[in-house]
């Protein structure tokens, strides 16, 4: 079994999920008292996050770097990192990394083209919507990105960094997902990403018209499926 290095933090509790359904993975496919061999290097969100607000993507850029570097050193067979809006800086672990970066976008991408589905919208921080490099990473598997209008992305932002990266689920704030999903599908998207990885503490499948696509859950199978090939 290849050992997966996980650069967490962003949210813990987003990292927590992560270890969840790796760990269950691995036990669903070997049985028994199997889990994963795994490291985790946490970083400290209020850190990241300030970074975000400051546009200091260089500097976060290097922190996650480092991070990756010590997953390395600590004997790590691939790099993955546990958030969807910090790959925009994902392009700056690849380039310290000797050893393989599981790219989220990639796990989701290839799980959304096998349903044979061109059109998504994506729910996501404000960050992973409006800065492009989501949909452009999409796009070269052929599929086209959504975004909800600019105060629907607000409304979904704000519910991410004021409740769930605190743990926090509001039946207020789901009744505002669900809302936004359903414009989403009457735009023609035929399915939905939860591009973050806290989505999934207020809403699943069921509150969706389309189907779901789980950018975590589909990123954690994939470094499954890596590590015991």
């Amino acid at each position: 079994m290849r050992t997966i290095g996980l650069i967490g933090g962003m949210s813990w509790e987003s990292s927590a999920e992560y270890y969840r359904l790796i760990n269950e993975g691995v036990r669903t496919r070997l049985g028994g008292q199997h889990n994963a061999r795994s490291l985790m290097v946490t970083v400290d969100f209020a850190e990241i996050e300030a970074m975000q607000r400051a546009d200091d993507w260089d500097r976060a850029g290097k922190v996650l770097a480092e991070a990756a570097t010590a997953l390395e050193r600590g004997g790590a067979d691939m790099i993955a990192l546990c958030t969807n809006t910090m790959h925009l800086v994902a392009d700056r672990i690849e380039a310290v990394s000797r050893v393989p970066f599981v790219h989220l976008v990639d796990a989701t991408a290839e799980r959304i083209t096998a349903a044979r589905i061109e059109r998504v919208g994506l729910l996501a921080t404000r960050f992973t919507m409006e800065m492009g490099f989501y949909a452009e990473r999409m796009a070269r598997h052929g599929v086209e990105v959504i975004v909800p209008p600019s105060g629907d992305r607000e409304t979904v932002h704000e519910i991410i960094y004021g409740e769930l990266t605190l743990g926090v689920a509001e039946d207020d704030s789901r009744a505002s997902y669900r809302r936004i999903m359903a414009d989403l599908a009457e735009q023609g998207c035929e399915g939905i990403i939860y591009g973050c990885t806290e989505i999934t503490l207020l809403v699943d499948e069921s509150d969706s018209p389309v189907p779901v696509f789980d950018s975590t859950r589909l990123h954690a199978e994939r470094l499954v499926g890596l590590a015991l090939e």
